[in-house]
């Protein structure tokens, strides 16, 4: 069962939606190989916001997740695709409804 979360909210550049879309598309892939990595969810927020909030079992899958490749993906094309630098928020879940 999942412990911890990270959200990560992004506001796009003007123009930038479609693309900044197919790149968390793409990041659900590699989430799928990170087996530290429990959920992974990209979010449209509306007006050109978006998130990402994912959860882990322990810190040793956080910390590996914020270290991978989707990570280092989302920081190379940060000043491409948006407005503002991506704020990460390491969260702990209290309770959690899974199937």
């Amino acid at each position: 069962m999942p412990k911890l979360a990270l959200y990560v909210p992004l506001k796009s550049k003007p123009g930038k939606e479609a693309e900044l879309k197919e790149f968390l598309k793409q990041g659900a892939a590699m989430a799928a190989e990170e087996p530290g990595t429990t959920t992974w969810y990209a979010l449209d927020e509306m007006d050109g916001r978006y998130s990402i909030f994912d959860t882990f079992e322990d810190e040793a899958g956080r910390d590996a997740h914020l270290n991978g490749p989707i990570a280092k993906a989302l920081m190379a094309k940060a000043s491409e695709l948006l407005a503002e630098p991506p704020q990460i928020n390491k969260l702990t879940l209290i309770a959690t409804k899974a199937k």
